[in-house]
């Protein structure tokens, strides 16, 4: 009976554990992944420079927030699934024995969240070069140069390890 009411005490404790961490994250988290960029363009937003630099009209912009808005509404529901797929695996790390097969498990999960991020990503590029104009496409190529630079994460300070 003992052992019983132990282990509810713990199991109890373990969940409000991770809805604190959950919490935490969810009002503490990235705010996005497009900060403001330094360098030749100052400190224009990506949307901004993507416009700036494609040409893009009235029509065209319209279109294109509208495709910012589906690209940053999938992220942010990816994100989440990360997130919450991180505080079940580092939960793991409470147990006496770290269970291999749920490790792996947890991991290739997470593998999957990233892939279907960059595959969205890809969408998202390709999405907007069917919005160019035939004489916007050398415009196109020439940014798929500096995509990585303009969508780069903000470096992070210090790394504690």
């Amino acid at each position: 009976m003992e052992k019983t009411k132990l282990l509810t005490i713990a199991v109890i404790g373990l969940l409000l554990l991770n809805l604190a961490t959950l919490g935490f994250l969810f009002l503490n988290g990235p705010k996005g992944h497009r900060p403001p960029m330094d360098g030749m363009h100052g400190r224009q937003k990506p949307r901004e420079i993507i416009i700036e630099k494609l040409h893009f009209d009235i029509a065209q912009q319209k279109e294109y927030d509208r495709i910012i808005q589906w690209h940053q509404g999938e992220i942010r529901k990816l994100d989440q699934n990360i997130r919450q797929t991180k505080n079940e695996l580092y939960s793991q790390l409470m147990q006496p024995e770290v269970n291999a097969k749920t490790k792996d498990s947890l991991i290739a999960v997470l593998n999957s969240y990233q892939k279907q991020i960059e595959q969205t990503h890809f969408k998202h590029f390709e999405d907007i070069k069917k919005l160019c104009h035939p004489n916007q496409r050398e415009d196109f190529n020439d940014l798929t140069e500096e995509l990585a630079r303009i969508f780069a994460p903000k470096p992070h300070g210090p790394r504690h390890e």
